[in-house]
């Protein structure tokens, strides 16, 4: 998933090289912490959000097919 998750951000962004996520395992979640340039933070939220909101959907699909739950947090 945190292939899935980098895929999608560096597709959005102007500076993929300053794209990072950090997965934190807990016993039936993890997170992923997203950093990137700061001019591309909008971009990866989004309209309203909209953006990250499908991500955060994406994410939480697929980590429920295999039994666990997923969130994707900005850390800016």
């Amino acid at each position: 998933m945190k292939k899935l998750v980098k895929q999608m951000v560096t597709a959005l962004v102007d500076h993929p090289r300053d794209v990072k996520i950090t997965e934190v395992k807990g016993a039936k979640s993890i997170i992923y912490e997203l950093r990137c340039n700061a001019k591309d933070i909008g971009k990866v939220i989004g309209r309203s959000g909209k953006t990250v909101g499908a991500m955060r959907t994406l994410l939480g699909a697929i980590a429920a097919r295999d039994g666990c739950r997923a969130m994707l947090e900005i850390v800016e």
